[in-house]
């Protein structure tokens, strides 16, 4: 039986200081606006989705930057340092020359010595994804050897 999103016990949500950005730098990847609410003081809430892949970004309001974790960084302070985003995909090599004009790739498609190929990319608020092959993260031997 294949899951869905909704069965994923796993919410990825990234805290940004505006969805503009995102919907910009993410559509052109591919991904969908499910819904939206406007940043509103403490509200607001973005939905994106590719295929089974769902991201959620929170707005950077006051309300946020006041909260303990995120009031140690300036508001400008890149977020994603040490955040890899595995984004699995069907076709990584047709996907990658789709996308790599737009992607913002920090490498380029290549294989790894795990055996699958991927590229990697920073969005603009310096999350860092990972676009690959799809394969099951559970079995080991896809570890390296």
């Amino acid at each position: 039986m294949d899951k869905t999103p909704a069965d994923n016990h796993l919410q990825l949500e990234l805290q940004v200081p505006d969805f503009g950005p995102v919907k910009d730098y993410y559509g052109k990847l591919g991904f969908r606006v499910v819904w939206e609410r406007p940043p509103e003081e403490s509200k607001g809430y973005l939905v994106m989705e590719m295929d089974s892949t769902v991201i959620c970004f929170w707005p950077g309001t006051e309300s946020v930057y006041s909260q303990p974790y995120f009031k140690k960084f300036p508001k400008d302070s890149p977020r994603g340092y040490g955040v890899e985003l595995v984004i699995m995909v069907d076709d990584v090599d047709s996907y990658y020359q789709k996308v790599k004009d737009t992607a913002n790739a920090i490498e380029p498609l290549k294989l790894q010595p795990w055996g699958s190929k991927d590229f990697r990319c920073a969005d603009p608020f310096g999350y860092y994804l990972r676009f690959t092959s799809k394969h099951n993260v559970l079995d080991p031997n896809n570890a390296i050897e």
